[in-house]
């Protein structure tokens, strides 16, 4: 047992001294291959990004894909380590990527290593394009297994989920992302005469409570309410006795399956109705949800509960992830992985236990799913 722990920690430190920053891969994902000999085998690059598909038919059931990405945000300074010289202290390892999210795709390089027997497809999808622009990564590599129908049944994304303790936290979904920029006109004018101008900043108050932090709806069984979120206001010349010709807004909304981009478009509009606006308005990422009855959450459910002893929560919260685009080519998915408290921070670390146990959790799954 000993041994097999030590593959283990061997396999994530190994992967932690690449230096992989987003979207360099550094040679992570050709290491990464080499360990698959009896995998077919496929990189995929675009517009300088690298991605690798490794696939192996074990017999004729579902095709069950692991996914994830090898990229790190750049570690800054201030470490009291190399962040690319991982350094393992008082149970936990210290580099960059430890939990975001090389912990990840090192528990499941590990699970499938060992698997001999599988009564269907596994496949690993890596990119090195996630962290950054997320244009040329996963999303690309979808797009090719459409083309040549190896679309997998159900994928696993192991991002680092758990939220206070591990295995308390499956994402069963994540919502979308709506940026906007509001504009309100008006009339510039002196401060002493305010009856000859026309202040947006004042129109903006009047409807402040309808606008800031309001919600679009009331949020559902794994979604919470969707929020207009203030990020920036700026308007006039930074002086006392000038109003300000115009005010601009922008705002960002986390919307769940209830609110959409035209909602959000016409509630604003029609808050403002009376005055001259100008509204410019996106979205960056649509949500999904992965229904809890589908296999892949609830075998993943099981093996969770089995080896960490908690019953995990379903849910969406935090940002988005390359999940999403397996929601988009129409491929059911849950992501799970150690507990987030150090991500994209200085000296990032990930729990030795918990990798273990994540080490566990994806080879239940596998001897189970069919």
């Amino acid at each position: 047992m000993k041994k097999e722990i030590d593959q283990e920690l061997s396999l994530l430190t190994e992967l932690l001294k690449f230096k992989s920053i987003t979207p360099n891969d550094d040679g992570c994902l050709n290491y990464i291959a080499m360990l698959f000999v009896d995998f077919e085998t496929k990189f995929i690059e675009k517009n300088g990004v690298k991605n690798l598909f490794l696939k192996k038919k074990f017999g004729d059931g579902n095709h069950l894909c692991f996914a994830g990405h090898v990229d790190v945000v750049p570690p800054g300074d201030g470490w009291q380590s190399d962040p690319f010289k991982p350094v393992i202290k008082d149970g936990y390892i210290y580099a960059r990527g430890s939990q975001d999210m090389k912990s990840g795709v090192a528990a499941f390089l590990s699970a499938i290593l060992e698997t001999d027997d599988f009564d269907g497809t596994l496949s690993i999808l890596l990119t090195s394009d996630e962290e950054g622009d997320a244009i040329y990564g996963t999303r690309e590599v979808l797009k090719y297994l459409d083309e040549i129908g190896e679309l997998p049944d159900y994928a696993v994304v192991a991002e680092p989920t758990s939220d206070i303790k591990f295995g308390d936290t499956i994402k069963v979904g994540r919502r979308g992302s709506i940026n906007g920029t509001l504009t309100i006109k008006g009339k510039q004018g002196h401060a002493a005469y305010p009856n000859k101008c026309i202040n947006p900043a004042h129109i903006l108050a009047t409807k402040f409570n309808e606008f800031a932090g309001f919600n679009l709806d009331n949020g559902d069984e794994f979604f919470e309410p969707s929020k207009i979120v203030i990020t920036d206001i700026r308007g006039g010349m930074e002086v006392c006795n000038v109003t300000p010709n115009e005010v601009k807004i922008m705002f960002n909304v986390r919307n769940g399956m209830l609110t959409n981009l035209e909602k959000v478009e016409n509630y604003i509009k029609n808050l403002y109705d009376d005055y001259e606006i100008d509204l410019k308005i996106s979205a960056s990422s649509f949500p999904f949800i992965t229904s809890k009855n589908s296999k892949i959450i609830t075998n993943l459910s099981k093996s969770v509960e089995k080896i960490s002893g908690i019953k995990p929560k379903l849910n969406t919260a935090g940002g988005t992830s390359d999940a999403k685009y397996f929601a988009k080519f129409g491929v059911e998915c849950a992501e799970f992985g150690v507990v987030n408290d150090r991500i994209h921070s200085l000296d990032e670390r990930v729990s030795i236990d918990e990798y273990k146990n994540l080490c566990k959790i994806f080879k239940d799954l596998i001897q189970n799913f069919n």
